[in-house]
């Protein structure tokens, strides 16, 4: 048992070493092992913590980064929460732009976090003035004094995970791991993370998540971004329209694409059987391993580990919301609402 009588300075010494917990009920009747890397367990709630420490980190010690001054990310909630958590620890004044899609519960968080927060319309292209990559750059050059995380093209979003989440799941299944599942947004998660285990075992295959609406599985099996592929999508976190430095395409076998309705239902799913309250991108995962099973890509010998991004809590608004699914058409004669558990005593 792990030693409680620790005193933390800080919510910083909290970050990684989260658990492997085994999947049981909602895939006993799948063949093979699965497991489930919880990052919800970091103190920011999602695997972005990683990142937002290593990289404040690593400015700090190349001179970038100095007292007072301000940091500007991209970001669709997680990776602004942990940026900001992080900035309250070290002094830092926290700016971030967010897209539209991010839930209401996200873009509250990041502003009582003490961030400035920029809410950028979703649906445009990625050079649009009004996007949030291109919000975040001017700001950048706007705030004198100011460093832009830039999540989605700095490798040291790729070295957090190989340093961190790689290891970890290789001493937690002690090197038994045949599979690593990931969803695929930035992709430094995913590539860090398969950069080590792949270092330890070649042969462990690499599964991305992807989203239709998005470009990641057609530049994989291209090389070429096509804009056909581009048109809205829900899940935030997932996917991109265009094509991140932060992936590593060709550490990963392949890609998966899940759709937001089944990734939803997923989610809830886990909930009810597993007791993780998980957010949208967990369902994706775990969506996108009933596929491959369906596909024949497990045997009685896999021992397939799934990365939870992060909570549910952030997406009460959202997939957790009778009222939300309802408005995007997700109840059907399969999927109906959750059978009514609150009653009020007059």
């Amino acid at each position: 048992m792990e030693d409680c009588s620790r005193i933390y300075d800080s919510v910083l010494d909290l970050i990684g070493n989260t658990p492997l917990i085994r999947i049981n009920r909602i895939t006993q009747n799948l063949p093979g092992n699965y497991y489930a890397k919880v990052e919800a367990f970091n103190p920011g709630h999602s695997t972005k913590d990683r990142i937002a420490l290593h990289i404040i980190d690593t400015f700090e010690k190349q001179g970038l980064l100095k007292p007072g001054a301000t940091v500007i990310e991209t970001t669709s909630g997680n990776t602004g929460y942990s940026i900001a958590m992080v900035s309250i620890i070290k002094g830092y004044d926290c700016v971030l732009a967010v897209t539209s899609k991010s839930s209401k519960d996200k873009i509250d968080m990041l502003q009582n976090m003490g961030a400035k927060v920029y809410v950028c319309p979703a649906n445009v292209s990625a050079d649009d003035p009004r996007s949030y990559y291109q919000v975040a750059k001017r700001l950048h050059e706007e705030i004198k004094g100011s460093v832009y995380i830039n999540q989605y093209f700095n490798p040291l979003n790729i070295d957090a995970h190989y340093l961190t989440t790689g290891p970890e799941i290789w001493k937690q299944t002690q090197g038994k791991i045949t599979h690593l599942i990931a969803c695929s947004g930035t992709g430094g998660t995913i590539s860090g993370t398969a950069k080590y285990l792949k270092e330890q075992n070649p042969d462990i295959k690499i599964i991305g998540v992807d989203a239709y609406g998005s470009v990641l599985k057609a530049y994989h099996e291209t090389g070429e971004l096509d804009p056909s592929e581009i048109y809205p999508y829900r899940i935030e976190g997932l996917g991109k329209n265009l094509i991140p430095a932060a992936t590593d395409f060709d550490i990963i076998d392949y890609f998966e694409k899940v759709t937001d309705e089944a990734s939803a239902h997923r989610a809830r799913e886990i909930a009810r059987t597993e007791g993780l309250f998980v957010g949208y991108t967990s369902g994706a995962v775990t969506q996108a391993i009933f596929q491959l099973a369906d596909a024949g890509s497990f045997d009685k010998n896999s021992h397939v580990v799934a990365i939870y991004p992060d909570h549910g809590s952030r997406y009460m608004s959202k997939i957790y919301s009778e009222q939300w699914m309802a408005d995007q058409g997700f109840f059907d004669s399969q999927n109906e609402k959750t059978e009514k558990r609150v009653e009020f005593i007059r």
